[in-house]
């Protein structure tokens, strides 16, 4: 294992920091991107090679792929998709530019940055793309459109991808992971408070009785798994001989899968709007 080299994306909190951690203790070399500077450089202190890499920021994207390239001599393992987030809100309140935005992030700056390694995992014959989607790729939840929309192009693209790549050694897989103890939410609420004027909005009445609150407290509480849950996907996924085109991670996952496959269309939009 010592030998391995991955690059993991979103490593500031959460998933991406607790799997760049456990790879790191079993002898992988992690390269831990962050948003960042501030966080590259936490992370540099805890002994990781720490690029700068913003999915929004081609720039940023193009520097870090050629660093990675660089520093391993091409021969670059893996890389995982992870960092990502939700711009909340209903779609007929989310503006163009906020739209836009989303898929920067968390869709067109990871096909960017999966365009810049694919040619060194070509050449070596080899090579593992993980991406990170979530139940909300299965199924769509209101309030939540703009981040679904991202996660059900991801889920298509990385279908066609695994297909595409048969033949070159490169294995594309899906992590699907339901809710998961992270900041999420809060950096969520920062974007909803950036993009969406909902003082004029036609549903203005309904933020002042519920929505603001649902939105910005979350509604009823539920169980959350720890990030480890889907490290222990990822670690299958970079491990098997033969892995899974998609990792379901925690119970609502599975369950939306299974809903999604066997309930008529009104009946999950029945289910789904019971949140």
């Amino acid at each position: 294992m010592a030998s391995k080299t991955i690059l993991i994306t979103g490593c500031s909190s959460g998933i991406g920091l607790d799997t760049a951690r456990r790879l790191k203790t079993q002898g992988w070399k992690v390269f831990a991107a962050c948003r960042s500077v501030e966080d590259c450089e936490r992370l540099k202190a805890e002994g990781f090679a720490a690029p700068q890499l913003d999915y929004e920021d081609s720039a940023s994207i193009a520097r870090c792929a050629q660093t990675v390239l660089e520093e391993t001599a091409g021969a670059l393992d893996a890389v995982f998709h992870n960092g990502a987030y939700a711009l909340p809100g209903p779609l007929e309140d989310i503006p163009a530019d906020g739209m836009r935005a989303q898929f920067e992030a968390n869709f067109l700056g990871w096909h960017d940055l999966s365009l810049r390694l694919i040619p060194a995992m070509r050449k070596r014959g080899h090579g593992r793309i993980l991406f990170n989607s979530s139940v909300l790729g299965l199924v769509g939840m209101k309030y939540r459109g703009a981040y679904v929309a991202t996660k059900f192009a991801l889920e298509g693209y990385a279908d066609v991808l695994r297909m595409e790549m048969a033949g070159t050694g490169i294995r594309v897989i899906l992590i699907e992971p339901g809710p998961i103890e992270t900041d999420f939410r809060k950096n969520a609420i920062k974007q909803f408070d950036h993009w969406v004027d909902w003082e004029a909005s036609a549903r203005r009445a309904q933020y002042e009785d519920s929505l603001l609150d649902m939105l910005k407290k979350g509604g009823s509480s539920r169980v959350q798994w720890p990030a480890s849950a889907v490290t222990d996907a990822v670690e299958k996924a970079l491990t098997s001989s033969s892995p899974k085109p998609r990792y379901r991670v925690t119970t609502p996952t599975h369950l939306m899968a299974v809903a999604r496959r066997l309930l008529p269309t009104r009946a999950l939009d029945w289910l789904l709007s019971k949140g």
